[in-house]
């Protein structure tokens, strides 16, 4: 099977998607090709991307107190998990965020808010964040995720200076009603087209562990090929506690670099990244998973921490990868290396525990 992910990825080069079999191959592949696979996908993402990552920061304008019921998600309907709950951040507390993320390295800020979707107060309240961002940092792209548009507001934030537009469509169309139950799979198709429609970007993505079969991850990758997501977040599971989803873990990481491969195979040439969870599920692998994706989130998340944001760009400078947009090596030359060495005092020869 080597010799065919490698044959794959020419024919996808030589301009002949892949099917549906493809993908299901990839992501049925033995770990024993797990490289085989990354070499095959990473010749695409190199073609297409170069040796360039994404770098995007969250900013969680308004956590918690979601009246959605989305079994996956720590801020809905009935969740009890315990995360920060806060109604909407003003503009100077969301420029503040903005700037950190832009300061530690990202050229995208994602704008988040929980909810069904917005108010046109809470637009008009996202406009004013917007331009206010811009105005100080002019270069910068903005994301916003919102929830549910109404008919006008895509247009309204196009004006605001906004770049893209996040709706995650979360999982096959086939497997939504078991993930949620108080809007439907068209809901989120329907968004995704407004935002496109007033000429923002589309960023839409999914998320794997949720119980779906492998034909319907497959599924939901051809939805977003057809849907024309530019930017495609993967996100894997996190089973927060007092949510339907606690203690579910059906990911290893090997299957979760399989999943980005799948995603990359099918859609060469958008933006891959790699999303919440990848801590949790990838752990050593995130390294390996970025020669398959091209982006990734700094730092936290929306209701969970991310690994310290100096070691996600020490992650990307020691694969030899740059990211998009900056100037030079994020990590200063001798990162890593101005301390002294650690030195051993436990195990043999103390009365301390061993490190093992």
């Amino acid at each position: 099977m080597t010799t065919s992910f490698d044959q794959l990825a020419s024919s996808i080069l030589d301009g002949k998607p892949a099917t549906e079999d493809d993908a299901l191959a990839v992501l049925r592949a033995h770990d024993d090709e797990l490289l085989h696979v990354v070499a095959a996908a990473g010749r695409l993402r190199r073609e297409y991307f170069g040796k360039t990552v994404k770098v995007n920061y969250l900013v969680n304008l308004k956590s918690g107190l979601c009246p959605e019921n989305c079994n996956y998600c720590s801020q809905a309907l009935g969740s009890t998990a315990d995360i920060l709950k806060y109604k909407w951040l003003n503009t100077d507390e969301a420029l503040e965020q903005a700037t950190a993320g832009l300061r530690g390295g990202a050229t995208r800020v994602c704008m988040v808010s929980s909810g069904r979707g917005p108010t046109n107060k809470d637009v008009e309240r996202v406009a004013d964040m917007v331009g206010t961002i811009k105005a100080e940092h002019p270069n910068v792209e903005i994301c916003a995720c919102l929830g549910l548009l109404k008919d006008g507001q895509a247009e309204r934030l196009r004006d605001a200076g906004v770049d893209a537009y996040n709706h995650n469509i979360n999982t096959a169309e086939s497997h939504h009603d078991t993930i949620v139950q108080t809007h439907t799979y068209a809901d989120r198709v329907d968004t995704v087209g407004k935002a496109k429609s007033a000429g923002l970007s589309a960023c839409s993505g999914l998320i794997a562990g949720l119980g779906e079969s492998d034909e319907q991850l497959v599924e939901a990758l051809f939805a977003l090929r057809d849907l024309g997501s530019d930017s495609i977040p993967v996100n894997f599971l996190m089973p927060f506690d007092g949510t339907p989803y606690e203690n579910t873990w059906e990911l290893s990481p090997a299957r979760c670099v399989k999943i980005l491969a799948m995603a990359r195979f099918v859609c060469p040439d958008r933006e891959i990244r790699i999303a919440a969870g990848r801590e949790m599920h990838l752990r050593s692998l995130q390294a390996l998973a970025l020669h398959v994706a091209n982006s990734i989130f700094l730092g936290d998340y929306l209701t969970s921490e991310g690994q310290d944001a100096a070691a996600d760009l020490e992650l990307i400078a020691d694969n030899g990868f740059v990211v998009l947009g900056a100037d030079e090596d994020p990590r200063p030359v001798g990162a890593g290396l101005s301390h002294d060495p650690a030195k051993r005092r436990r195990g043999a020869g103390t009365a301390e525990r061993p490190n093992a």
